[in-house]
């Protein structure tokens, strides 16, 4: 049976794991003289718990409670490349955003187009 952690430890350990720097930026990779480092977006968030209930000493020991939770979420957000001492920053291509924006200048294209064919058949 795992142990029971207070809100406070659950808490420290969603920080600690959200703000490790291996968790943003990857292991180095080198090949060929140049060393290309990942790097991440780390989004994250926590949440504690309450609990009420009657004193310990009382002869009727009564209560409840709520635990906490966390969760974090990662993407890739590009590499930097190190050659012959320079430094580079490849940004990591997001296709869903790009997809996602094209659909939404799409659709504004159609309605702009039939406000303007509404206008002329008048």
């Amino acid at each position: 049976m795992p142990s029971k952690l207070s809100a406070t430890e659950i808490l420290d350990r969603a920080r600690t794991g959200m703000t490790t720097a291996g968790r943003v930026f990857g292991e180095p990779i080198e090949r060929d003289g140049v060393t290309v480092v990942p790097v991440a977006v780390i989004r994250g968030g926590g949440g504690a718990g309450a609990g009420s209930g009657t004193p310990a000493d009382s002869d009727q020991v009564e209560g409840e409670g709520s635990g906490a939770g966390f969760g974090f979420s990662a993407r890739p957000a590009g590499v930097y490349v190190i050659r012959n001492g320079d430094v580079l920053w490849r940004p990591a291509l997001n296709v869903n955003q790009i997809i996602a924006g094209g659909q939404i200048l799409g659709v504004v294209a159609l309605l702009v187009a039939g406000s303007v064919l509404r206008r002329r058949h008048r």
